[in-house]
């Protein structure tokens, strides 16, 4: 009885040829007779041209991504500079009661924002009839209190935006609950506005955003009322 051959198989063929390198040392002639598409223009080449075109493509790919990471990391280098000039804004104001206007214009001015504004409530007594202080409903506090994280997105009628000087020309804005630490008791909101419907986009990351608020809060902690007091 004969046993029927089995069909030679395109994996069949890849499987030898990977348990036998030396098959094409053995037959070499083959590497020039061998033709396929080049990928891009549809001419016929040889296998070694088109392994030469797959290894500029895969080189151009990498060449690329290098440049990606040089701009992220120039980005990276510029948003560290502002953010420490921004932080030494801070620690220079000498009043505790010029910190919220230092925190507002040192954010406008080093990140270049169109508007920004914050409140704070449960100020000590010398601080109760400043601006920053007065105007925050408490519906308002509470859905401060209720962010766990910044909010970026529309402007969908926030209370907060009534805060800027020109509410009207928001399209998108960035709302940031004020704390020292992620356990600390909230101080107060900050918002961050742009007419730019896309400056503030709701799958912006929000870590920074996050970093600000702390920092900010922990400057904040000046005005606030002293347990004891």
């Amino acid at each position: 009885m004969t046993l029927p051959q089995h069909a030679i198989t395109e994996d069949d063929i890849a499987g030898f040829l990977v348990g036998n390198p030396g098959f094409f040392e053995r037959h070499a002639q083959l590497l020039a007779t061998i033709r396929l598409s080049s990928g891009h223009s549809g001419r016929v080449i040889s296998l070694p041209e088109r392994q030469a075109g797959m290894l500029r493509d895969k080189i151009k790919t990498l060449e690329a991504r290098v440049g990606e990471m040089v701009c992220n990391s120039q980005d990276n280098a510029a948003i560290a500079a502002k953010l420490q000039n921004w932080t030494l804004r801070l620690l220079q104001a000498t009043e505790p009661g010029d910190l919220p206007e230092a925190i507002v214009q040192g954010l406008i001015s080093e990140f270049e924002l169109p508007q920004a504004a914050l409140k704070i409530w449960d100020v000590s007594p010398a601080f109760a009839d400043s601006p920053f202080a007065a105007g925050v409903s408490g519906e308002a506090q509470a859905f401060a209190a209720a962010l766990a994280a910044p909010y970026c997105g529309a402007n969908t009628g926030f209370e907060a935006v009534s805060w800027l000087p020109e509410p009207e020309l928001v399209r998108s804005l960035a709302l940031i609950p004020l704390r020292a630490s992620a356990q600390a008791p909230l101080l107060g909101l900050l918002v961050l506005a742009s007419p730019d419907a896309e400056r503030f986009h709701g799958d912006l990351g929000t870590e920074f955003l996050d970093s600000l608020g702390r920092l900010a809060g922990a400057a904040l902690l000046r005005l606030r009322v002293q347990p004891g007091v």
